[in-house]
């Protein structure tokens, strides 16, 4: 029997207050990790790289896959309804990660400018100079400049088709970002659950027979009214400018489309519109379009197979087995 076995209860010696400020101290910063890392369970190969100097919001992670490269890179472009988000905390992030450096492909997880910090276009800006930047800097992180995707969901995905709608466009540039001489034309896209275009939006969850908290795209304060920095219904032409359906063209990148039948938030109509129009004006082997039966807004199904290596066969068919850019 120990000395503390045979001592009266009221002897046994209690952890000091020091003692229970250090744990909780340590458990503090355990909490504060795991908030800020959120799904991304792997460590970037290179964290925090600033690709603009306008915001401490342009920055980004680069993942990239064992070997010596240069490595095919897509730009992965988290969600949050242009107000919120990370390029760490993403639910599926970890896997989808995992999957595309097992591909041999890289990615580059951004954090953009949030409509609270400054309204359309200035994400599309922040996209868009990523990728700029990504291609001028290919050779030191051992990229391919000629091989560039972008991957994004719900708000990123309207983001990327933004970017890859409208190459060389001026009037979505900043000088201040710099490498205007670079090119910033991409070799593939895959858009989940995107808002394609703000005006029809309300029209299509109403057809749907979505519920009336659904039916709020119009109204002053949805992410899309806060994004464009007006009601989207009383500013139509920069509600058209914020949506990917203005911009299409014949020469537009191989696009995979996806969403879910089950979606409200963002009704599926929406990527079957921007693939029509896609098909009205190019070929339509250009866009696929996969819809997940009973999938709703950002479902886990998406970042599950069977439709992960849906989206990596994707991915690899159009930057590794393709001609390259830019």
């Amino acid at each position: 029997m120990t000395d503390t076995d045979k001592a009266p209860p009221n002897k046994i010696r209690k952890p000091s207050r020091k003692i229970w400020i250090a744990v909780a101290a340590v458990a503090a910063v355990a909490a504060a990790v795991c908030v800020r890392v959120g799904m991304a369970s792997i460590p970037p190969t290179l964290a925090d790289l600033a690709y603009g100097v306008v915001s401490k919001q342009q920055q980004l992670d680069l993942y990239r896959p064992a070997g010596a490269g240069p490595f095919p890179v897509v730009v992965y472009v988290h969600g949050g309804a242009f107000k919120f988000g990370d390029k760490r905390d993403i639910g599926g992030f970890s896997a989808d990660v995992k999957r595309l450096n097992g591909a041999g492909i890289a990615v580059a997880s951004i954090n953009y400018r949030m409509s609270g910090e400054a309204a359309f276009p200035a994400a599309v800006v922040d996209t868009r100079g990523a990728v700029r930047w990504l291609r001028a800097h290919a050779n030191e992180l051992q990229l391919d400049p000629g091989r560039i995707g972008l991957w994004g969901k719900s708000a990123g995905a309207n983001l990327v088709l933004e970017v890859a709608l409208t190459p060389g466009d001026a009037s979505l540039d900043d000088p201040r970002l710099g490498l205007a001489d670079v090119s910033d034309r991409v070799q593939a896209v895959v858009a989940m659950y995107a808002p394609t275009d703000f005006l029809t939006m309300d029209e299509q969850a109403r057809a749907r027979g979505c519920s009336s908290r659904d039916i709020s795209h119009d109204n002053a304060d949805s992410p899309e009214s806060l994004y464009i920095g007006a009601p989207i219904q009383s500013a139509k032409d920069r509600a058209r400018a914020a949506s990917p359906v203005t911009h299409v063209s014949a020469t537009s990148p191989p696009m995979l489309l996806q969403a879910g039948t089950a979606d409200c938030t963002v009704p599926y109509r929406q990527s079957q519109e921007l693939q029509d129009a896609i098909v009205r004006v190019g070929d339509p082997a250009r866009v696929q379009l996969s819809l997940l039966p009973g999938a709703s807004h950002a479902d886990s199904a998406f970042d599950k197979d069977p439709n992960l290596t849906t989206v990596v066969n994707f991915l690899r068919d159009n930057l590794l087995h393709a001609p390259t850019g830019p």
